[in-house]
């Protein structure tokens, strides 16, 4: 049953809106079971209109999860989400929407729906996370202060946990340099934790945002961060360690990232240093590549070749005669950069079943490049 606002019954969107809310809410059903259901019913409000048993035989679901997933309780928490996001203006990202973050929906384990609040595209531009130990010293925050700096003329938004330490640090550093910033927190969009850095947040929804998969009423409980992180590796191009002890939360975003096919840089330290350890261990088992300045990374990343690039798509498009298909994908990858087939299916619109030609065309054409993990490139 659904449950209606006090001034009418919702219109066919807005319905939607809740059972999205509410496929996300279901015990017992993670991303990837989720995406299951979306995927065998269309949308959200036919999996709450569909047969338990015919849900339960779908691939990997089964009638056990089935059983206990459906709870009338979800829909009533729904609709409360529903009001909260309304009333406080919180953006609503479905896993199939366009502005749904494209580099995390790569990513198999990615949240189905997203809670953002903020003034920036999660699909323009670079994305670079910067994390570290919440116990900073001078050292680590100098680092991160002046390598954000230096990136600032490269289209580059931070994404860090707004966490004490480095993400911190890195947050404010943004903010300073004109830099948009995003924060992803472990717990709902009604509070900010560490509560210290409430006006820091209130900053960074000017330019940047507030980010979270939790919905309002979850509080930052401990195992949510590790979830959090793997958020934080996916969101961006690359990930940048600080300063990490050998155990932390930012080791576990770094191993998330390798993990997303994501390039991983860390600063060195002293060896006796304690906040150096894990970044050492890292640079000396090749799990992260040594960088001392910007400009390794800038070098390392190919961010200094923007010209040769721009004049490398204009070839493809002068040599190639390319149908409006082949035209369409070529765009993507000239906008969003290595995608994988997932999204350039979700941007284009094209069926899989005409996708695997088209880029099969695009390959005999030497227009685009197939990478590791089935993703391609111009």
């Amino acid at each position: 049953m659904i449950l209606i606002f006090p001034d009418g019954d919702f219109d066919m969107n807005e319905e939607e809106l809740l059972h999205r809310i509410a496929l996300s809410l279901l015990p017992n059903v993670g991303p990837v079971i989720a995406r299951a259901l979306y995927s065998h019913c269309g949308t959200a409000t036919a999996i709450f209109r569909e047969r338990k048993s015919l849900l339960a035989k779908i691939p990997g679901v089964g009638a056990k999860r089935i059983k206990k997933a459906f709870d009338g309780s979800v829909m009533e928490r729904a609709e409360k989400e529903l009001r909260f996001i309304k009333k406080h203006k919180i953006q609503m990202l479905f896993y199939t929407d366009e502005n749904y973050p494209q580099r995390l929906q790569q990513c198999a384990d990615s949240p189905c729906l997203l809670y953002f609040k903020g003034n920036v595209s999660l699909n323009k531009g670079r994305f670079l996370a910067i994390v570290g130990t919440r116990s900073s010293t001078t050292y680590g925050e100098g680092l991160t202060k002046t390598l954000i700096e230096d990136l600032r003329s490269l289209d580059v938004t931070i994404v860090s946990g707004l966490a004490y330490g480095i993400d911190i640090c890195a947050h404010e550093a943004a903010l300073n340099a004109n830099v948009p910033t995003i924060g992803v927190t472990a717990h709902g969009m009604d509070r900010i934790y560490p509560e210290l850095h409430r006006s820091v947040a209130g900053k960074m929804l000017t330019n940047g945002g507030i980010l979270t998969e939790y919905p309002s009423g979850t509080a930052p409980d401990r195992e949510n961060f590790p979830s959090r992180n793997r958020i934080v590796a996916g969101l961006c191009d690359a990930v940048v360690v600080v300063e990490a002890s050998i155990k932390g939360g930012a080791l576990i975003t770094a191993d998330l990232a390798q993990g997303y096919d994501r390039e991983v840089f860390a600063f060195p330290g002293k060896v006796n240093d304690e906040y150096s350890k894990g970044c050492n261990a890292y640079i000396r088992e090749n799990k992260a590549a040594l960088i001392s300045n910007a400009q390794d990374l800038i070098w390392m990343m190919g961010w200094s070749d923007d010209k040769k690039k721009e004049m490398a798509i204009k070839q493809t498009q002068l040599l190639f005669d390319l149908n409006a298909d082949e035209q369409l994908v070529v765009d993507v990858l000239k906008t969003n950069g290595e995608c994988g087939v997932d999204v350039i299916s979700s941007i284009t619109g094209l069926p899989f079943s005409k996708m695997a030609n088209t880029l099969l065309q695009l390959e005999l054409k030497n227009a685009i490049k197939l990478k590791a993990g089935k993703r391609y490139s111009l």
